[in-house]
């Protein structure tokens, strides 16, 4: 027990500087998610304009991922601490939004900047896990997901005092400006290249495939965050703290996954633990979709979080293990890209159906496509990665 206590206070702390940036991510779209029923009354929209509104937002998150490369060598090791203030300021303009409009300028510039962060944290952890023959991807997944918990029931606690969206975001700026600080490298990163290079056999199936996984994990987790607080209010009559107990069971239960998923990454296939882990998501989703009661659908939203919690971070560890080295910042923000499709795909998927068939509708229809993921997505994602030449790397090693 000692033992493994020892390592896994030494992989927080080769991994120190990107879990700031893990963590700025996990504050500001719990904060964002546990008030949404409060600033979708703020704005005065209904379920299909606010889907809308989140998914225009959402190409904020897209051009960032697909420019990251470029802000990463502009700016240097500026990058990831100046995006995390861009979301600050992103946020900020959430909780002062008069109307659907300023709601989607913000969701614009919070996009951007998280994105911009989400690519970069990736890309560090994978460095590292080269370097030092570690492998940390469910490791710092699984903090952003307890600090996205914890983050989610201290909202709820405010909203519960009579904090309004604007304090609280006010409150997470200082937080995000503390974490930006923390995640300032102390040198400058090494020069990438922005494109995959042909020459290494690369195919762009293999990439498109990992993103695809990627985006309906991504599409699960948005759908089940952005809409939980909402179905447990409105559908099952739950107030303020009983809704944002939606999102925090999500990240507290994504968490304990992510754990797991580190301590089992060596004992099982991980094409075995995904499909599996697609199936448990989409069954506890399903149980959250037709719950008659509070405590049935924070029954389904665990599982849901247990179940999804280690498809993206696993995916993402894959796709830095096959491509080149030089080329890992632009195949993972190729990959990211993809993936954030999700919040293009989710707003007006869980939207719209909710409009129309209700909430319940919207959580059994994402179900479904985990369930098709499982059947066929992953199995040709293994095809694919078995299809290039297998190249040695710190993280395939026996680790001393």
């Amino acid at each position: 027990m000692s033992r493994m206590l020892m390592a896994f206070i030494n992989d927080k702390k080769l991994s120190r500087k990107p879990l700031a940036g893990f963590l700025v991510i996990g504050c500001a779209w719990a904060a964002c998610f546990a008030q949404m029923p409060m600033i979708k009354a703020g704005i005065g929209a209904s379920d299909a304009e606010l889907g809308a509104g989140i998914l225009i937002g959402s190409a904020g998150a897209l051009a960032a991922m697909w420019l990251a490369p470029l802000a990463n060598r502009m700016a240097g090791r500026w990058a990831m601490p100046l995006a995390a203030c861009l979301t600050a300021v992103g946020m900020l303009s959430l909780g002062a939004a008069p109307g659907i409009v300023y709601f989607t300028l913000g969701m614009i510039l919070a996009s951007a900047g998280s994105g911009v962060v989400d690519v970069l944290v990736n890309v560090r952890i994978s460095e590292i896990e080269e370097r030092t023959a570690r492998k940390l991807m469910n490791l710092n997944h699984a903090l952003y997901s307890f600090t996205y918990a914890g983050a989610a029931v201290t909202t709820g606690a405010l909203r519960e005092l009579g904090w309004t969206p604007f304090e609280i975001f006010l409150g997470l700026g200082f937080v995000i400006a503390v974490l930006a600080i923390f995640s300032l490298e102390t040198r400058q990163p090494k020069t990438i290249v922005t494109d995959l290079p042909a020459s290494e056999g690369l195919s762009v199936a293999f990439v498109t495939l990992a993103g695809f996984v990627v985006m309906v994990a991504f599409l699960m987790e948005a759908s089940a965050e952005g809409w939980s607080a909402l179905h447990l209010e409105r559908t099952l009559g739950g107030g303020a703290a009983q809704g944002a107990m939606g999102p925090a069971i999500l990240g507290l239960t994504m968490g304990i996954g992510r754990l797991m998923g580190h301590a089992i990454a060596h004992r099982i296939s991980e094409m075995t633990l995904m499909i599996a882990a697609c199936l448990l998501a989409a069954s506890g989703l399903v149980l959250a979709g037709v719950a008659p009661s509070l405590s049935v659908a924070y029954l389904g939203f665990g599982l849901a979080g247990l179940g999804v919690s280690v498809i993206a971070p696993l995916t993402l560890a894959l796709v830095g293990r096959v491509v080149p080295q030089d080329a890992r910042l632009a195949a993972i923000s190729r990959v990211s890209v993809v993936g954030y499709g999700a919040f293009f795909l989710g707003p007006p998927l869980m939207g719209f159906t909710s409009e129309f068939f209700g909430l319940r509708a919207g959580f059994i229809v994402v179900a479904a496509i985990m369930v098709a993921t499982a059947l066929f997505l992953l199995p040709a994602l293994g095809r694919s990665a078995h299809a290039h030449p297998k190249r040695e790397s710190p993280t395939d090693r026996p680790q001393t």
